[in-house]
């Protein structure tokens, strides 16, 4: 092994990356405080459409914080201005002391990169012409006399917001309902907040040491996600940045070939990691999910969100929600929520290999199915297709204080 490369265990990196997802002990705090240091900490969260069960940014600070309440993240938006809509690796909830950082993105879009659309100058021009006029407003609020049928087939006026937005020109000052109410930047970004461009490189050290804080273990390619062509530039940072020792080379049991990286602060970490008995329902979208590849490589999971296969080559079901119990992710199960009669379903359950769901287990799960119900509006739960012992074990449990069929 070369000198200066720490060596830790398989099961050492998995807690070190629970603990510092904040999926072990927390440590955020409560109510809306802790929402915020939670976004500060893990340095995004993922917004989408999709509410199969709950949507995924309010799903994933649900799974960190016990008193969450999706009021807590509107406020901070709106109100408190303490966070921003922007793309991190895909359309997210950021920390406004980060908004510098968003800069560089908004910038590439300025000087001319259009987003998923040709550009209209035109219409550009007069949709940003009526915010400033009459102040804050939604796509709504932009006539369109063509009937438009399908998700993409945006009238000029929604396309000219979403560029506007991506240039930086509007944010998001808050969501009505679920739609987007857009206003001039400088009527929303706090006075306070550093707006100088950063450089590539600043930009690129702060990729790297936010995904060290909020993962622990990293490898290289992973800051780079879903990010184009930071590749050959987030290499030649690194290197001087482990040169100077802001960084450590990490080798993990059983991947000796694959480089990682870590810090002094995360790895003195590792000896004083506690684990509870615990069991989280995870959102497709969670931060310690949305790498495949990472989530297989060390947690041995693999996962893959299926509503976007067709029906006939899903294994699992439309969208399925991994469940982590203390350290390993051990099932995942089809929900449905039906609100009119605030029933929440269980579809189907499927357990990984060589996991026996014992006593402990079903007690911990059953509880957590019942806040995660509540959360979702169900105070109903039916459990469908899983196995016999298993669902009556767990039904046993809930019966106390839900309803089930």
């Amino acid at each position: 092994m070369k000198k200066g490369i720490n060596l830790i265990s398989a099961e050492q990196a998995k807690l070190l990356m629970l603990q510092s997802q904040g999926l072990l002990n927390s440590g955020f705090g409560i109510g809306k405080k802790g929402t915020l240091a939670a976004i500060q900490h893990l340095s995004y969260i993922q917004i989408d459409t999709l509410s199969v069960a709950a949507r995924a940014h309010h799903h994933t600070l649900w799974s960190r914080l016990p008193d969450y309440k999706e009021r807590y993240l509107n406020e901070l938006l709106e109100s408190d201005k303490t966070i921003f809509e922007y793309w991190s690796h895909a359309a997210s909830y950021l920390p406004m002391s980060d908004y510098r950082f968003s800069l560089l993105r908004k910038k590439s879009y300025a000087d001319g990169k259009s987003h998923w659309f040709e550009q209209d100058k035109k219409t550009t021009k007069y949709v940003l012409d009526k915010i400033k006029a009459e102040g804050a407003l939604q796509s709504k609020d932009f006539e369109d006399k063509e009937k438009r049928l399908g998700m993409w087939n945006w009238k000029p006026a929604k396309r000219a917001l979403e560029q506007l937005f991506m240039e930086g020109k509007l944010m998001v000052a808050r969501r009505q309902g679920f739609q987007k109410v857009y206003d001039l930047t400088e009527r929303i970004i706090p006075a306070n907040i550093d707006t100088a461009l950063p450089t590539e490189r600043e930009y690129i050290e702060h990729l790297l040491k936010k995904s060290v804080h909020s993962y622990g273990v990293v490898k290289e390619s992973e800051i780079a996600y879903l990010r184009t062509g930071l590749k050959g530039k987030t290499n030649k940072v690194l290197k001087q940045m482990l040169k100077n020792g802001e960084f450590r080379e990490v080798t993990i049991e059983g991947m000796e070939n694959v480089p990682f990286i870590s810090s002094d602060d995360k790895l003195k970490q590792i000896e004083k990691i506690t684990t509870r008995n615990s069991v989280h329902l995870l959102s497709p979208f969670d931060n310690i999910v949305i790498q495949r590849k990472r989530l297989q490589s060390i947690f041995d999971f693999d996962y893959q969100i299926e509503c976007y296969l067709p029906e006939p080559k899903r294994r699992y079901g439309y969208f399925t929600l991994p469940v982590l119990y203390i350290d390993r992710f051990v099932a995942r199960f089809d929900p449905k929520t039906d609100r009119a009669s605030k029933t929440f379903y269980i579809k189907s359950m499927h357990f990984e290999k060589g996991f026996l769901p014992k006593e402990e287990f079903n007690i911990l799960f059953a509880e957590k199915l019942k806040s995660f119900a509540t959360f979702t509006g169900c105070d109903k739960i039916v459990i469908g297709k899983a196995d016999k012992k298993w669902k009556k074990e767990v039904e046993k449990k809930l019966s106390n204080s839900f309803i089930h069929k």
